[in-house]
């Protein structure tokens, strides 16, 4: 639930959201309709992404939905005319892909992210953006937490394009005066989120796999350290980074107090679902190459200037998407 004085902030203005049917997207719709903005939202539906119209049942009749690719430059100067805010999810998102396809990865995580600023600098310059990066940027850490003054060394692909993407926000907001904002998020989970294999997120599929009975693989040793943000705590900075002009032109980590190791992290969803199993495996050569070892972020930035940090615990968060995918789950996972 939209905290009161967000609610009051964004009761009215016009928001549009790529990747809005996605999985971060269409829970942060929710969090806006119920504030009682004007919502549009701009998806492709390539089923590889994960966007669906599922994601926004029982609140169709408060957003406008626009099926079109973020590629499209056309149709993207039509859509953030006239908006109070655009929040940028849209994006290529699993490294793997982004390794044996690059191209894709390239069209859409740059290409397209300059096609976005275009648009708004030409058609809506007063426009507020959010700007959806990834810890991926980081690459291997040399220091943990690792802050936002640690040096960008990317081990993919992906993380390249994203980081060009992310550039090129803060460039055009630098000289051109459009108003960004950009949140390095980190391993965000929770309903709606895309289990069906593990491309984007092995967390997700990890789900699946307990809720349809198989055995989770964890990949070495098993003591990788992650951080994990369950979605409303991810959609409440963006929020907050989309209402606050201090934010301008800044860079935020997000991050969670208490990193957990994998091994740790499949004991712990084998409670919470009160059965299932896991072993380790060597890691497969292709994941090898770009995995990044320890990895947990310094949020200390945003709590400082926006008031944001992490309210929902991992256990608390893990069972409520448990229980979610126990009655939807199918259909994330066969639709």
């Amino acid at each position: 639930m939209i905290r009161p004085d967000l609610a009051d902030f964004f009761r009215g203005k016009r928001a549009l959201v790529t990747g809005g049917l996605g999985f971060i997207g269409s829970h942060l719709a929710r969090e806006l309709v119920e504030a009682g903005a004007e919502v549009c939202l701009v998806d492709s539906l390539i089923p590889e992404y994960g966007g669906s119209l599922r994601n926004i049942a029982g609140i169709e009749a408060g957003v406008r939905v626009n099926i079109s690719d973020v590629r499209d430059e056309h149709s993207l100067r039509y859509l953030v005319r006239e908006q109070d805010f655009l929040f940028n999810l849209a994006g290529q998102t699993s490294h793997l892909d982004s390794m044996r396809n690059p191209y894709p990865d390239l069209e859409i995580n740059c290409r397209s992210q300059l096609s976005i600023l275009e648009a708004c600098r030409h058609h809506n310059p007063g426009v507020k953006i959010v700007f959806a990066s990834t810890r991926q940027i980081y690459g291997r850490p040399l220091r943990l937490p690792v802050d936002e003054g640690h040096p960008i060394a990317p081990v993919d692909v992906n993380g390249i394009n994203k980081t060009a993407g992310e550039w090129y926000h803060l460039v055009y907001g630098e000289t051109y005066g459009v108003r960004v904002s950009v949140l390095r998020l980190t391993n965000t989970y929770g309903p709606h989120m895309r289990v069906r294999d593990a491309r984007q997120t092995f967390l997700g599929y990890w789900l699946k796999q307990l809720l349809t009975g198989e055995e989770l693989q964890v990949f070495g040793d098993g003591k990788q350290q992650r951080d994990f943000n369950y979605v409303d705590d991810a959609v409440e900075a963006f929020l907050l980074a989309a209402a606050h002009e201090e934010s301008n032109g800044r860079v935020y980590n997000l991050g969670h107090a208490e990193p957990v190791d994998l091994l740790s992290l499949a004991s712990l969803l084998v409670e919470l679902n009160g059965g299932g199993s896991f072993k380790t495996v060597p890691f497969p050569d292709d994941r090898k190459a770009i995995d990044i070892g320890d990895f947990y972020a310094d949020y200390g930035r945003i709590e400082r200037e926006l008031g944001w940090q992490p309210r929902v615990a991992l256990r608390e968060g893990l069972g409520r998407t448990l229980a979610f995918l126990r009655e939807h789950g199918p259909a994330y996972w066969d639709g």
